[in-house]
């Protein structure tokens, strides 16, 4: 297989990362249309917690047994892709039961455990300079996709919920073919030779490491929850129903605009570096969470506004977060601390959310999201403390 230049394989990586992770959502985008079937009024939360549940299991044994390090990683987006896409289908091939649905969902999640860290650590082995660049068009892929599901309600398209299933399940095959063939290993990889139990521990010893995860585990509380809340806090502001075309189409809107904004963060980073782009971002996207106590009964044009710059705040800080944790690990070992991080960082999605909607009970949703802060805040606290740490000039491993 000829190589690729880093330009190509870019263009690749992030096609195939968008056709995997359509996988994500895909539950979420017929919702209705199988509540319906089920007799269960409100699936979201079970949907969206299963899958995430599936990711995070799935990114801790990928990084305990150090998968995408140990073995060529674009193999492993491929196998990961076919598996995810063999299960998301499987939900469409068994008797339609809430059992088997969040089973599904879940094992779904485990395998795009290899599809969206792979793909960053895929780009990383082509990628010395211009990483965060690079890492900001992926995951601008994957905020697309998060947002696509309101596309598809905002259009009222009446398509069957399996057909739902059926294609993306075709475009994560397709998405895993198209890594496998036509983006080999990168000129920048080193496989790690061995499996090793006590790379994780070693690893979570440097000092920038833990200050870049910091940031991002601070960014990851805000993001996930912020994005849950998005249709209500539309309809709240619009006083309108959630389930309106008018909410879909604006809630698409603060979702994908991330999409530009990660691209555009990437692009700046290239100048002005990753760590600069990510503070930023994680400061402006904190202070949007305080606006909330202000904004209530402001005009439709500010409110619009504001919600479509803390849309682009609140995910531009990912992709250099996520660059800032390849640049603090040794080059064997990025696959194995990206999946890790990203372990860590959806578990506390969950958390966060479930502490949103218990809030819920007492306070608006406005009053809840503000509470957000406390993430970003917490996250450049620590990224400071672990700035201020002596480290080395290289990322290299402690002694065990």
């Amino acid at each position: 297989m000829s190589q690729p230049t880093s330009r190509s394989a870019l263009i690749l990586i992030v096609i195939a990362q968008f056709l995997g992770t359509s996988l994500w959502f895909a539950g979420n985008a017929v919702i209705p249309e199988i509540s319906k079937i089920l007799g269960e009024p409100e699936l979201t939360a079970s949907i969206t917690t299963a899958v995430q549940f599936g990711f995070i299991s799935g990114t801790l044994v990928f990084a305990i047994l150090s998968i995408p390090d140990r073995f060529p990683p674009n193999k492993v987006f491929f196998c990961s892709s076919l598996l995810a896409a063999f299960f998301n289908l499987g939900i469409t091939l068994l008797p339609l039961h809430l059992s088997s649905l969040l089973i599904g969902r879940f094992l779904v999640g485990f395998f795009l455990a290899g599809i969206y860290p792979v793909g960053m650590k895929i780009a990383a082995d082509y990628f010395q300079k211009g990483l965060g660049s690079a890492l900001g068009f992926l995951v601008g892929a994957l905020v697309l996709g998060t947002a696509f599901p309101h596309l598809i309600r905002a259009l009222d398209l009446q398509f069957s919920w399996k057909f739902i299933f059926w294609t993306t399940s075709a475009l994560a095959c397709l998405g895993g073919i198209l890594i496998s063939w036509k983006v080999p290993d990168g000129p920048f990889r080193k496989a790690s030779p061995k499996f090793d139990w006590g790379v994780i521990p070693r690893i979570s010893k440097l000092p920038a490491l833990k200050g870049a995860a910091s940031g991002y585990f601070g960014h990851m509380w805000e993001l996930y929850t912020f994005w849950a809340f998005v249709p209500a806090l539309v309809a709240y502001f619009s006083s309108q129903p959630t389930q309106t075309a008018f909410n879909a189409y604006l809630s698409f809107a603060i979702i994908g605009v991330g999409a530009i904004s990660c691209g555009i963060g990437g692009l700046i980073s290239v100048k002005k570096g990753s760590k600069t782009v990510a503070l930023f971002s994680l400061v402006g996207s904190g202070i949007c969470c305080l606006f909330l106590w202000i904004l209530p009964n402001s005009p439709d044009f500010l409110w619009i506004g504001f919600l479509l710059i803390w849309g682009m705040l609140v995910t531009a800080d990912s992709p250099q977060f996520s660059t800032l944790v390849a640049q603090a690990t040794p080059s064997e070992y990025k696959g194995t601390a990206l999946t890790l991080v990203n372990c860590f960082g959806f578990s506390l999605t969950i958390l966060s959310i479930q502490f949103a909607q218990f809030l819920q009970k007492w306070l608006e949703v406005t009053q809840v999201l503000s509470l957000l802060f406390l993430g970003p805040a917490v996250g450049l606290l620590l990224f400071k403390i672990f700035k201020n740490k002596k480290e080395a000039l290289s990322p290299s491993l402690p002694a065990s």
